[in-house]
């Protein structure tokens, strides 16, 4: 079963178990997923559908950190709630440690030495992880390995 046929069975046991939040987040996600289908002419697989999650997720992230600031604690759980629906659509992710130890051997392999070949080793990094570790860690790996 595709991710996609999956978040629509989900979409269809929330709907009978009359789940608005879980309804809303879901509904949310799939109109994502049509948008981007519509405005690429393309048919989104599951890889695809891996970077729109993703994206929903940082900008729930985002809103968390602005409305706490905002001290507005029902939208923090609202935009929490709708994280943990949408956290469950990813793949398990790579740990911190894991991610440090495919960088390090990343700048091994391209021969990278300073802050400069900073582009270079994520976009090498971006293609050997893909969905397998979320970028801002990765970014976070190689700006370490290369300060060494």
């Amino acid at each position: 079963m595709s991710l996609k046929d999956r978040i629509t069975e989900d979409m269809k046991a929330a709907m009978r178990a009359k789940d608005a939040d879980r309804l809303l987040t879901i509904r949310g996600l799939l109109a994502a997923v049509k948008q981007k289908e519509v405005d690429e002419r393309v048919v989104v697989d599951d890889m695809a559908l891996v970077v729109i999650v993703d994206k929903l997720i940082k900008q729930r992230k985002d809103s968390i950190s602005q409305f706490s600031a905002a001290g507005r604690d029902d939208l923090v759980a609202k935009e929490t709630a709708e994280l943990a629906v949408l956290q469950a659509y990813l793949p398990e992710r790579l740990s911190a440690e894991a991610v440090a130890e495919k960088v390090a051997a990343i700048l091994v392999e391209l021969g990278a030495t300073g802050p400069s070949d900073m582009g270079k080793v994520m976009a090498a990094a971006k293609a050997a992880l893909g969905n397998s570790a979320e970028m801002s860690t990765v970014s976070a790996a190689v700006k370490a390995a290369l300060a060494k």
